[in-house]
């Protein structure tokens, strides 16, 4: 699992890792260590989401034509996210505030965080690094449903009050993090924070947890836990869902959300931290 809702947090400061920065002609450098673990995520995720992953997703990865034995640069993958969708990549610190992520989604750049997991953290980091970022969610970016919806997404949450952003990050949780799909091949995978997990890509197409079709009032109303497998998905009958949903009232929608209350959660509360 990684910890995909990280990038919305208003303490910036807060992160153990340290983006790697761009040269002047926005070359990033990347070790050989960096490497040898992007291609070791590559080769295991790519035989993990085999069979189990929407064609959009599958058709994304192929316009992107990311390389298994290193890092790729951001302008590459942004000449083809511009050409798909008029999308880009924008290189951010692991962590940054709501107002600057909901900014980048609303003008069609999408946060990457330039450092890559240690390789004692292949399974789980608590923060989205650049494999969650270019493999899980770049290859949905370059479908124009998605798109759309994505960055209808960041001019809602730029606009929205704390407590309306609260309920907006469930939205996005439920369906660009952790969303399934049904297509006439079966039930398929499009959140960038399955596909980026392996445990995760198991799990969330198996009977272990709950499949609920998808609404958007009772994805608000759903709480998460992001250090978890996920005991519920919420299922598109189709991605041109998200496209509809773009073109409706969703900040009615939260407002509703906020009158009917949360829904009781499917998980036992997170451990408290010690106090330092």
């Amino acid at each position: 699992m990684t910890s995909s809702n990280a990038h919305l947090s208003d303490v910036a400061s807060k992160t153990g890792y340290r983006a790697r920065l761009p040269d002047d002609s926005g070359h990033i450098a990347w070790s050989e260590q960096d490497n040898a673990t992007w291609q070791t995520l590559m080769q295991r995720q790519l035989g993990m989401i085999e069979g189990r992953v929407c064609q959009e997703y599958l058709d994304g990865l192929e316009r992107l034509a990311l390389p298994e034995d290193r890092v790729p640069q951001l302008a590459d993958i942004d000449r083809v996210l511009k050409a798909s969708t008029g999308w880009e990549t924008a290189q951010v610190p692991a962590l940054i505030p709501f107002d600057t992520f909901f900014a980048l989604l609303a003008s069609q750049r999408f946060p990457v965080a330039t450092f890559i997991r240690t390789p004692e953290e292949l399974d789980y980091l608590k923060e989205p690094d650049i494999f969650h970022e270019i493999f899980g969610h770049c290859p949905m970016l370059t479908n124009p449903a998605f798109a759309e919806f994505t960055a209808t997404y960041g001019r809602l949450g730029l606009a929205a009050s704390p407590k309306e952003r609260i309920y907006l990050a469930r939205l996005y949780w439920m369906t660009v993090e952790f969303g399934l799909v049904d297509t006439p091949a079966g039930r398929r995978i499009y959140g960038g924070g399955i596909i980026s997990s392996p445990k995760e890509t198991l799990h969330a197409l198996s009977d272990a947890p709950v499949h609920v079709p998808f609404d958007p009032v009772e994805a608000l109303r759903t709480p998460y836990r992001i250090d978890i497998l996920q005991p519920l998905y919420y299922v598109l009958d189709d991605l041109k869902t998200l496209h509809d949903l773009s073109h409706k009232d969703i900040m009615s929608m939260v407002q509703q959300a906020m009158a009917q209350g949360l829904h009781e959660p499917l998980f036992e509360p997170a451990p408290k931290r010690a106090k330092a």
